[in-house]
């Protein structure tokens, strides 16, 4: 296999050659330099006798940068390490240099960094190796001593905890491991490979997974390449990857509970204490290695939450350890989600040393946030207080495609066990994301970290653990009425709704399962439009679906705008397919302690005879985080099969619905004058309609331009209603 030589290999050369002679001071000054010198690209021409051939060519000539030039250049390299042409010509225009001048002054700052890096880097292998010398001594020692504590014979292996198995018997083979590829990258790269640090039980620093190689093809800008960029090959966990992925799991682990449990200096109250921020400079500190520096063009997401939910520890770590019950559970967060293989199923008969292998991708409800995708470890684990820790980190470098444009730090939760049923979660959410694809109106939002960080998780959590509580009481609650005669009837109703708020979660983000095509409007109010064939699918009306969506702000309160929608008495308003009709709630469920979370059965009187009697069902919820109303058109005939009881999975439903989300951290009450980020709210308005029974059938223009038709009337009949009523 041939071996493609690192881009930057042509620096290293440089960075030799700048020590060699006088002739090749014009290649790249020296590092004392830099601050204050960058050459010149224009040699100085011979004149008059200079076209002699004994005599020596001039040297290139130096022009020393002024402090404010440099100033103004470190400036603009913090945001941008890659200018393109035009954006050096500026540059230079702006400071009176040359595009050339402004080119060699970024190439000579990169190289210069990267010097520094692989400067640092070898230090850390000298200390590195040090310190394995003295750890295999231990090891050995460890082994050889190792007695049963109960006999005191040989200790069996089978008397070890996972923990110990894979720290002390397993730690010989996985040094071996790490330092043969080390070995190999050594050998292509010509330089050690740092990517995995070696941990010791009760190490405090983190694993090292490497840099990561975030190039230029890639979008996202940065420089930092490293021997794990030849693990990009493995496309997913191989033998020689899962000895790496149980240490880094280890690892990540420690670094989370540490996460969860301590306090300043590494998180930073606010002044009123509602918040807390990640000290990036004691993180470093204190997890000096990690999995990598963060790559150029991502920036950091730190975020803790707790709060007590109504389910025990050891269903929490059953949902969390399963993909379809963590993505049912969480479908407003995550979009998709799959386990690619499973490293250990835990001891013991529970998720005790379970570790698994995932991805997933996460979205906020709204076709202008990008979704985050990540390839992770997920390792569970019992502590000896007896509470439990799950945890995610991401695995980028042993996959092989496209680098994410989001890496997951350690993150995830640690589970207290609490009387009567109860748990305490500690939530920490680390991630480092390429942002800048996210629409102007939703930057806000994610930049305060509702979007994506753990307050958004812990409150869906909460959430949802009411609504399963609700699912599984045997009795009819005080708070519900209507037609519902029975328990049976009850579970079936809300196990339909799930199924329907499902739906809509999964299909209104900007998934990548599913490409938007935008249909202009004004400003905000682009409308985004996707066709769907259903063909024998129980649970969805057979022939082709047009689904639509579209997000803009308002100027008004995420509560307010979220009542008007939920109240039947207000439908009218808005509801263009109810004609005006009177729409009475014929049954009400209450799945949680806010009067707000509720699934309603509704009949639509209306004056058109084709759609009397027209039944939708509806489910409103809402935490600190955001608020959904969604609602589905359901057959008269299947309804009472499920009100009876039936099963609700082969009730056809195309659900169509609302996401309310606060444009930002503030709680202040906008008005109508007030801007994106004053305590406004965000609404996303997504309908899904049969355009044609047949699958094979073609979409028609008239169909398209009658549904973006319908959802523009709609958000116009919202904006003039909720505007109205705060005026």
């Amino acid at each position: 296999m041939m071996f493609q030589p690192n881009m930057f290999d042509s620096h290293h050369s440089l960075l030799d050659m700048s020590h060699k002679s006088p002739e090749n001071e014009m290649d790249l000054i020296r590092d004392d330099e830099f601050e204050s010198k960058s050459v010149t690209d224009i040699m100085e021409a011979p004149s008059g006798d200079d076209g002699d051939p004994n005599q020596r060519p001039k040297k290139k000539r130096y022009h020393r940068h002024t402090q404010h030039q440099i100033t103004e250049m470190e400036a603009f390299f913090k945001e941008c390490p890659h200018p393109d042409d035009k954006q050096r010509k500026e540059l230079g225009r702006q400071l009176g240099l040359e595009p050339l001048q402004v080119k060699f002054w970024f190439q000579n700052k990169r190289t210069q960094m990267k010097s520094q890096h692989e400067r640092h880097e070898n230090t850390q292998l000298r200390n590195e190796n040090e310190k394995l010398r003295a750890e295999n001594i231990r090891y050995k020692e460890a082994l050889s001593n190792a007695a049963c504590p109960n006999c005191g014979g040989p200790a069996a292996i089978g008397e070890m905890s996972f923990d110990e198995q894979h720290l002390r018997i397993e730690n010989a083979r996985l040094r071996e491991e790490i330092d043969r590829i080390s070995g190999i990258a050594a050998k292509y790269v010509g330089k050690p490979m740092l990517s995995y640090a070696h941990i010791s039980p009760g190490s405090s620093r983190s694993l090292d997974l490497g840099s990561g190689n975030f190039g230029p093809q890639t979008g996202m800008p940065g420089e930092i390449y490293g021997a794990s960029d030849l693990l990009r090959s493995v496309s997913g966990p191989t033998d020689a990857n899962k000895p790496m992925i149980i240490e880094l799991a280890v690892a990540a682990m420690e670094e989370l509970i540490r996460m969860a449990q301590s306090g300043e200096p590494l998180w930073i109250p606010s002044t009123d204490n509602s918040a807390e921020t990640l000290s990036e400079e004691e993180y470093i500190r204190t997890f000096p290695r990690g999995i990598g520096p963060k790559p150029l063009g991502l920036k950091s997401e730190a975020s803790r939450e707790s709060a007590v939910v109504i389910m025990n520890h050891i269903s929490l770590v059953e949902i969390l350890m399963d993909a379809n019950q963590w993505t049912s559970v969480f479908s407003s967060i995550v979009s998709r989600a799959m386990t690619v293989e499973v490293l250990s199923t835990g001891v013991a008969g529970n998720y005790n040393g379970a570790l698994q292998v995932m991805t997933a991708e996460f979205q906020v409800p709204s076709p202008l946030v990008p979704t985050r995708e990540n390839y992770f470890a997920r390792y569970c684990k019992q502590n000896g207080d007896g509470t439990w820790a799950v945890v995610d980190v991401s695995l980028d470098n042993l996959r092989a495609t496209s680098i994410s444009r989001c890496r997951r730090r350690p993150s995830g939760c640690l589970i207290q066990e609490l009387p009567n049923g109860y748990s305490k979660v500690i939530w920490v959410e680390h991630v480092e994301v390429d942002d800048r694809s996210v629409h102007s109106i939703y930057k806000p939002l994610v930049n305060s970290g509702l979007a994506f960080g753990a307050r958004r998780w812990v409150a869906t959590l909460d959430r949802q653990c009411e609504r399963l509580a609700s699912v599984m009481a045997n009795n009819i609650s005080a708070g519900d009425v209507g037609v519902i005669s029975s328990p049976e009837g009850r579970k079936s109703m809300l196990k339909l709704a799930e199924r329907m708020v499902m739906s809509f979660c999964t299909g209104v983000g900007a998934s990548t399962a599913h490409t938007w095509t935008t249909m202009s409007g004004s400003g905000a109010d682009d409308v985004r439009v996707m066709t769907r064939k259903s063909v024998d699918d129980p649970g969805r009306p057979p022939g082709i679906v047009l689904s639509a969506a579209t997000s803009f702000w308002l100027p008004v309160p995420p509560k307010r705008v979220f009542d008007f929608l939920r109240d039947e008495n207000s439908r009218n308003e808005w509801d263009i397919l109810s004609n005006g009709g009177l729409v009475q709630e014929m049954a009400h469920i209450a799945n949680g302690r806010d009067p707000g979370n509720s699934v309603s059965l509704l009949r639509v009187n209306s004056a058109n005879s084709s759609q009397s009697n027209m039944l939708i069902l509806q489910e409103s919820c809402t935490d600190s985080t955001g608020s959904y109303v969604i609602y589905a058109p359901v057959d008269i005939v299947a309804m009472n099969v499920v009100l009876s009881g039936g099963d609700p999975d082969y009730v056809a439903l195309l659900p169509s619905g609302f996401a309310i989300l606060p444009d930002g951290p503030t709680n202040l009450a906008g008005g109508i004058n007030a801007e994106v980020g004053s305590g406004g709210s965000l609404l996303t308005v997504a309908f899904q309609i049969l355009v044609d029974s047949v699958p094979t059938a073609k979409l028609s223009l008239g169909s398209v331009a009658t549904v973006n038709s319908l959802i523009k009337c709609t958000v116009e009949r919202i904006k003039g209603s909720v505007l109205c009523d705060c005026a």
